[in-house]
């Protein structure tokens, strides 16, 4: 038995797996074709997964709609004890799953375990939520009365991922909401169904441990199965990441039927290096941000707007930076660029290089397929524009960074904003006058802003998020919990007395 093989069994993952789960010993067998789960790697299948028809798509939310009445009535910081659990489950797994993250979507295998790592930290800071879910009081106008606010399980969950983090995201949701007193009903990418079956076999093992069932349902399958949990008004949010086009269909869907959205949809993120910037320190996360999941994080470096004085520094760094990376199998150590996902994705790179080599752009490193190493695989690529161009403008989702260059602060910030997404952003500086600006509202337009630290990497105790294009909504830490529970405002009376807002006398009574 090659290591392939040892990891899919360690992990349960049979040759043909059943997709949809209602919770332990809820496996269903909708009898539909296989979907085939590739490695990017090799273009060798890996395994295949039954996916969800409408009825067993229907099965998985009613399961979540019936155990959210038990689950919502359970104290939340018991809740917590189960995701601890799941944490503490995970853990036991680190390593196994994040090589089959790396098998099923190509990144690295430090990528890929720092993903799963995420998802135990996002376990511990909902655990530690569930003991936090706090409203305020307030004072009322009238005497004898106060006021309060507080918060209550919103209900099942719908939760949409995409192929990047197939483990991260899900959790980032489903963690909170679990903690909050919500369902999940999960629909993971078609591209990286493994990865969610071996999830759930262990988020099904928790639930045994503790009776549960329904707490976590899962929906493997293609956009149909997507569009099904969409339209379903027993699931009062969808949570949704991938692309805006797409995202922006889900967004008309649930408002149709008057439900919520948290859509994490597209980025363009860039980095501002000022003439005063530590340029050892921002090559490195340039390089990192650029190149870390070839290129696919939504979080990814996408555009560099460098003051004239150092560009041609930081440009002849980043040119030598990049000649030394060789895509490689991303399970070998001291490989740090694997394959794209898929084949289209070749495709579409291919055509954004050219694109902006008809643009006026100079093409400083990589810009080639590399079939030589394997059917999905390219070169990370560096291209110097004259000026923020159509494709510029435009996320693609490969390992392309554009070089834009610029004179004063004012005119960086224009270019920075001037681009329909908003979700990461910038800047490396010595001076506090220039940081503090790129941070003041007249400054970077996106969720996220950083100093000195590059796009990518967001931490889980912040609000993960963008504007604009990106969808606006928050996952993960600070208040993002909000989103998944339902507000209550509350007036006690403790007088005898019934006076009215606003001093309103109704007489006659």
């Amino acid at each position: 038995m090659n290591h392939e093989q040892s990891l899919l069994k360690r992990l349960n993952i049979q040759p043909a797996n059943p997709g949809v789960c209602t919770g332990p010993d809820g496996w269903l067998d909708s009898g539909a074709p296989l979907l085939v789960s590739f490695n990017p790697t090799t273009g060798e299948p890996l395994a295949g997964v039954i996916p969800a028809t409408p009825q067993t798509v229907d099965q998985a939310v009613a399961a979540a709609r019936a155990n959210f009445e038990t689950w919502r009535q359970l104290p939340a910081p018991r809740r917590g004890l189960v995701v601890r659990d799941l944490g503490l489950a995970v853990r036991e797994s680190l390593e196994p799953l994040g090589e089959l993250i790396t098998l099923e979507m190509g990144k690295i295998r430090a990528e890929g375990i720092g993903e799963v790592q995420e998802m135990i930290d996002i376990c511990d800071f909902a655990v530690g939520l569930s003991r936090q879910l706090y409203g305020l009081t307030m004072p009322s106008e009238r005497p004898g009365h106060r006021m309060a606010e507080q918060w209550h399980p919103l209900g099942p969950i719908g939760v949409i991922t995409a192929f990047n983090f197939p483990v991260a995201v899900w959790s980032w949701n489903a963690a909170i909401a679990a903690v909050c007193g919500d369902t999940v009903v999960w629909k993971p990418s078609e591209l990286t169904p493994l990865t969610a079956i071996a999830l759930q076999h262990i988020a099904n093992r928790v639930m045994a441990d503790h009776g549960l069932s329904g707490v976590f349902t899962l929906a493997v399958g293609g956009p149909e199965v997507g569009r099904q949990l969409v339209a379903d008004e027993r699931l009062p949010l969808i949570s949704f990441t991938g692309s805006t086009a797409t995202g922006r269909a889900v967004a008309q869907a649930v408002a149709a039927r008057l439900g919520r959205t948290i859509l994490e949809l597209g980025g363009n993120n860039a980095i501002v290096v000022a003439a005063d910037a530590d340029l050892d320190l921002a090559t490195r996360a340039i390089v990192f941000g650029a190149v870390g999941t070839a290129g696919q994080r939504c979080t990814s470096t996408r555009r560099i707007i460098v003051q004239r004085p150092v560009a041609e520094e930081l440009i002849a760094r980043l040119t030598r930076a990049y000649g030394q990376i060789r895509p490689g199998d991303p399970l070998v150590a001291g490989t740090l660029l694997g394959p794209l996902v898929t084949g289209a994705a070749v495709t579409q790179m291919e055509a954004a290089v050219a694109q902006a080599v008809a643009e006026g752009g100079e093409v400083l490193a990589g810009g080639r397929a590399r079939p030589d190493i394997g059917p999905q695989f390219v070169e990370p690529t560096l291209i110097r524009m004259p000026a923020q161009t159509p494709i510029v403008r435009r996320e693609t989702f490969a390992p392309i960074l554009y070089l834009l260059e610029y004179d004063t602060l004012d005119e960086a910030i224009h270019l920075h904003n001037d681009v329909p997404q908003g979700l990461s952003s910038a800047i490396f500086t010595d001076s506090v006058r220039t940081a503090e600006a790129f941070l003041a509202a007249g400054g970077s337009d996106c969720g996220i802003a950083n100093v000195n630290i590059g796009t990518s990497g967001a931490e889980i105790g912040g609000a993960f998020g963008g504007e604009k294009e990106t969808g606006g909504g928050r996952e993960s830490g600070s208040d993002a919990w909000k989103a998944y529970m339902r507000r209550q405002t509350n007036t006690i009376n403790w007088s005898k007395e019934l006076p009215l807002a606003q001093g309103i006398v109704f007489e006659g009574l």
